[in-house]
């Protein structure tokens, strides 16, 4: 059931259609079937699959010997039982309409294999934070979450370009414009009654230290996949503006917390009512 396995029958599969392809036989005939080799293959397969319709405790004893039958191969197949029960724990936690993009692997060197935990819900390494970050709220329960990509940092000039003004006081309205635009924005994400600022863009240190005075958290440059899946998780929508930040765009969850797993900082989000996803988090040596 491994790739070696795979690459072997190919080469097989291959050797065995050369001889046609020498005589003048057209490919699409050997392709075609190749697909109907396929169709009996599968069928054949169906006729001895084993039926999973019965009790909680005989489906699950049969998904963890399968789990550990495929680790069986792998370099971690001294501890397949461990990881075996972890897999069948999040594959049974998700509903039966959601695809395995829910499911999130997390890496962290040190410690050891059974340091490895599963997290019911989403969790992700601490992003780049600037100076502030260490004052911000690092626990709540219940927060709103808002989910964003948009810049929230004040961002230098592009080359060549050019501003021409003919006094000074024209071109400290230009600065003052630039900081104006910025607060505003930032005064609306706080009044949207969020606790929990994500995006995929960068957050500077401007706008990390105006969310830690006033006790929100954030969290900039957030991996696409985890924006996708804690909007999922929570039911937020990710907003290309902070106008219009009304209760409806907001996700929640039943609670986040910053962990220190290793050497490394998490956010943890657990608790999330719209879609069940789960995080794996491995431990081991380099």
């Amino acid at each position: 059931d491994g790739t070696t396995s795979v690459v072997l029958l190919a080469g097989e599969f291959l050797r065995e259609a050369k001889p046609y392809i020498e005589e003048g036989v057209h490919p699409q005939v050997i392709i075609k079937a190749y697909r109907q080799a396929v169709a009996l293959a599968t069928a054949k397969i169906d006729s001895l699959a084993v039926n999973l319709e019965q009790s909680g405790g005989e489906v699950r004893a049969m998904l963890e010997k399968s789990a550990a039958t495929s680790l069986s191969s792998k370099l971690v197949s001294g501890h397949k039982q461990f990881f075996a029960k972890m897999v069948v724990d999040a594959v049974l936690s998700l509903d039966q309409a959601q695809g395995l993009d829910m499911l999130g692997t997390k890496k962290v060197v040190g410690g050891s294999l059974q340091d490895s935990m599963l997290v019911e819900g989403v969790a992700f390494k601490k992003t780049f934070s600037y100076a502030g970050f260490e004052q911000m709220t690092k626990h709540f329960k219940a927060p709103k979450i808002v989910l964003l990509n948009v810049e929230l940092e004040l961002k230098a000039e592009r080359d060549n370009a050019e501003v021409r003004v003919s006094d000074v006081t024209a071109y400290q309205a230009v600065v003052d414009a630039e900081w104006d635009i910025i607060y505003d924005k930032l005064a609306k994400i706080v009044a949207s009654g969020a606790n929990i600022v994500l995006s995929k863009l960068a957050i500077g240190d401007l706008a990390t230290q105006y969310f830690a005075d006033r006790g929100l958290f954030c969290a900039g440059r957030v991996e696409d996949g985890d924006l996708k899946r804690v909007a999922k998780a929570t039911g937020a929508a990710v907003q290309t503006s902070c106008n219009d930040l009304s209760q409806g765009v907001l996700g929640a969850c039943g609670e986040f917390e910053e962990r220190q797993v290793g050497g490394e900082r998490f956010n943890f989000f657990s608790g999330c009512d719209k879609a069940s996803t789960c995080t794996f988090i491995l431990r081991g040596g380099a």
